[in-house]
């Protein structure tokens, strides 16, 4: 039976004092086939039986499999402070921060997570409440729109998929407009952001360009040049968006320091669970001139009158949350606990102990690209990266389901993300972290060369399954040196 506080004779006032007469007249102009309908459940079940099916459902995850997925969400060790601080019931369950005579516990660790971030990322402000990187990136273009009074972005192809299409999406409500910036296909440059094509298109002067948006680490896992393009960029007057993953901040030059105007971001790997896709954190950063468009909550430190140190919401006005036509952004949450998390993470390990994170999962890499080119999987580009790379394995899907069979999760298909583009037909994207172990690594390998050897095999007594025949492998000129 469905809760509700109030009864027949109360709706039907409400409706008669706003002239309707019943509550599905109110939804009149959505169309039926798109409306809510009743969910279809189950009859009820007894306590014991309901925990017996939900124990089967869970018998169903697999939590033995070695793993090499990255893809923008990563395994890495969280220190046991974090969990045991978040459970604390002030910070588990607060809400909003409206009052700030009752709210300073969670408004001076929205504070700390902004400070930290902003020492990350090289950026003057941070804001918080965004939902994932993909929402924090589309934030970060609709910002660059704004602050130039232009129409159109630029996005590279080496942004995550799921990221440039949320930005569709988000433009494509605002009519503005979003293209792609093609990748290098050949030559030591292969996999990351065509700067000729950039230049090119920046050019049109018919349509000028509100920013770039660029990933560094790519979700190929390569290494932009980021400084150039930057200044590409900025001769043609837009703005510059570096989508950036913070660990390897620790090791790589920040947003701030290439000259990046926005950073975004996905802020799970500061000492949040993978957790079966969320919730996560998303980034958001920029420079000072841009800090009337950045859209979240931003906390400043004030005193009060009788000199104690305070936190309050700052720049930003009442009509963010009540006159919402007027707001930056209508799309934003009390993430509060997952900023606590990454604030208590970064606080935990420190700027040395993250650098240890980024440099011990770039070295995990270096040794699964041994291992995986000696399986005769090379790498698909010969550019440099940090603890992601793509490999060349023929038929990837079909080897990617039957090593899940010998315990390991092989990275991701890339033709799953990427299906129209020929070069990743038979590309797996892979990654290594500070907690992937050296035998993970060898059973990896032995279990690819396995697999490999067979499908090699199977194309030698059946000409056109598995590999081509005669083939090794491996590609000449694909293997970094």
């Amino acid at each position: 039976m469905a809760y509700g506080p109030h009864t027949s004779e109360d709706r039907a006032s409400m409706l008669a004092a706003i002239g309707v007469a019943s509550v599905d007249d109110l939804f009149a102009d959505i169309p039926p086939s798109l409306r809510a309908s009743g969910l279809e459940l189950p009859e009820p079940e007894s306590e014991v039986d309901l925990s017996d099916r939900l124990r089967t459902l869970s018998d169903r995850n697999r939590v033995d499999l070695v793993s090499f997925l990255g893809a923008g969400a990563y395994r890495h060790f969280v220190p046991a402070v974090v969990d045991q601080l978040l459970l604390r019931g002030e910070f588990y369950t607060a809400y909003t921060p409206y009052q700030p005579e009752i709210s300073q516990g969670t408004l001076q660790t929205i504070y700390e997570y902004q400070s930290l971030l902003a020492e990350l990322t090289g950026l003057d402000v941070v804001s918080a409440s965004h939902y994932d990187g993909a929402t924090a990136t589309a934030e970060a273009a609709l910002m660059a729109c704004r602050a130039t009074r232009r129409q159109r972005i630029l996005i590279s192809r080496g942004v995550h998929p799921h990221y440039r299409q949320t930005v569709c999406t988000y433009f494509g409500g605002a009519s503005l407009e979003a293209d792609e910036i093609p990748l290098v296909a050949e030559g030591p440059a292969a996999g990351t952001t065509d700067l000729a094509a950039l230049e090119r298109m920046l050019a049109d002067g018919d349509r000028p360009v509100a920013g770039v948006v660029v990933a560094n680490p790519s979700f190929l896992g390569l290494l932009e040049p980021m400084a150039e393009i930057g200044r590409v960029a900025h001769a043609a007057g837009a703005l510059f968006v570096s989508v950036v993953e913070p660990v390897s901040l620790a090791v790589l030059a920040s947003p701030g320091e290439y000259g990046a105007d926005i950073a975004a971001g996905e802020g799970q790997s500061l000492g949040i669970p993978l957790s079966f896709g969320g919730p996560y954190l998303g980034i958001l950063a920029c420079r000072d001139a841009l800090v009337r468009q950045i859209p979240g909550r931003l906390i400043g430190m004030t005193t009060d009158v009788d000199g104690r140190r305070a936190f309050v919401m700052t720049l930003r006005a009442r009509e963010q949350d009540i006159r919402r036509e007027k707001a930056s952004s209508n799309i934003c949450t009390n993430q509060a606990l997952c900023a606590l998390a990454a604030a208590v993470y970064l606080a935990s390990i420190g700027p040395h102990g993250l650098r240890d994170v980024a440099a011990l999962g770039a070295a995990r890499a270096a040794q699964l690209e041994r291992a995986l080119t000696e399986a005769g999987a090379p790498r698909l580009h010969s550019g440099p990266y940090l603890n992601e790379f793509a490999v060349r394995v023929p038929n990837a899907a079909e080897v990617h389901r039957r090593l899940l069979d010998r315990g390991v999760l092989a990275g991701l298909p890339l033709a799953r993300l990427e299906p129209a583009d020929p070069t990743l037909a038979d590309a797996l994207l892979v990654c290594a972290t500070e907690v992937t172990k050296p035998a993970e690594i060898a059973l990896f390998g032995r279990a690819l060369g396995d697999e490999i050897e067979r499908g090699r095999q199977l194309s030698l007594e059946s000409p056109g399954v598995g590999w081509p025949a005669g083939s090794s492998g491996r590609q000449a000129g694909e293997v970094a040196p």
